[in-house]
């Protein structure tokens, strides 16, 4: 990408993350769709950022739609949409490029779930007699109790955990700051973690991060992704699995034992309700499940 493209993009980055706080894996996401275009562009058509017609835009779809998802064909859209909507609005350009351009119509797809007896097998499969496999425990509880996301319980600091509330204050999505309920079970947990694990895990070394690694440093996304499949496996959980699947069992178990969709929403930290909302679907097929093995009109 030639340096001229660059400082364009450097300075749409730093604007937006001033003006909106973004998370960094939005931030990175923009960045990395707009300097692939932007290098299909110096090699395609020997062209700038700000010198792009709609048709430039059109022939890079078509070179990426026979390669890409939808749902990345649909973010690089809205890439590109968001950084020429910005440089209009600085004067940079006299008209937006992306004006016409349409996303591809997405289908709607449905969470995969756990089952409350696959959650049970899971969170039993770490050995606590083990200080590691305490942390992990730990770690499991307080995602399947509280629904956080992953990059949220890996953030999340000693400080930020009130045991004697039961509540975990968490930085979520726009540097949003809510407090979540850990309940009862999970308390449990991370009280013993707290005593009888992570001291032995950091072996005397300071750390500020709630679940830490045998080098001291903070358990990354990657690390417990890894983790929660290993565990899966030992549990004889044989669906697709991740951290992210843990959260929705946590949304889907809340709804179908009755919770409201607007608390749901709350704890989730989700700032459209329309976000939720596909979780009732998941909730509703659970229901028509059960009615039809337990109902004599089933």
């Amino acid at each position: 990408m030639n340096q001229n493209n660059q400082l364009i993009l450097d300075e749409f980055i730093d604007r937006i993350w001033l003006e909106e706080g973004l998370a960094r894996n939005t931030l990175d996401s923009y960045r990395q769709d707009l300097m692939q275009f932007a290098n299909w562009l110096e090699e395609d058509a020997s062209k700038d950022l700000l010198q792009v017609q709609q048709f430039d835009i059109q022939r890079y779809l078509a070179v990426k739609f026979p390669v890409s998802k939808p749902r990345s064909i649909s973010r690089l859209i809205a890439s590109v949409r968001r950084f020429y909507r910005f440089s209009l609005r600085e004067n940079k350009i006299a008209q937006d490029p992306s004006l016409q351009i349409e996303s591809p119509k997405l289908p709607r797809s449905l969470p995969k779930s756990l089952s409350e007896e696959d959650v049970e097998s899971l969170l039993g499969a770490p050995n606590v007699d083990d200080p590691i496999g305490l942390r992990d425990r730990a770690m499991l509880e307080l995602l399947y109790a509280s629904g956080l996301r992953v990059s949220e319980l890996v953030g999340v600091k000693v400080t930020e955990v009130s045991l004697s509330e039961g509540v975990v204050r968490v930085t979520g999505k726009g540097s949003k700051t809510r407090l979540v309920p850990m309940g009862e079970v999970a308390v449990d947990w991370l009280t013993r973690y707290l005593k009888e694990s992570r001291p032995v895990v950091l072996e005397k070394r300071l750390s500020d991060s709630m679940f830490v690694t045998q080098r001291g440093a903070a358990m990354t996304r990657q690390a417990f992704w890894y983790l929660i499949k290993r565990y899966a496996l030992l549990a004889g959980i044989h669906k697709p699995m991740s951290p992210h699947v843990l959260r929705h069992a946590f949304a889907t178990h809340l709804l179908n034992h009755g919770a409201d969709l607007r608390v749901v929403q709350m704890l989730l930290g989700h700032s459209d309700i329309s976000t939720t909302q596909i979780y009732t679907h998941v909730a509703r097929e659970r229901l028509k499940q059960l009615h039809t093995a337990h109902h004599p009109r089933g």
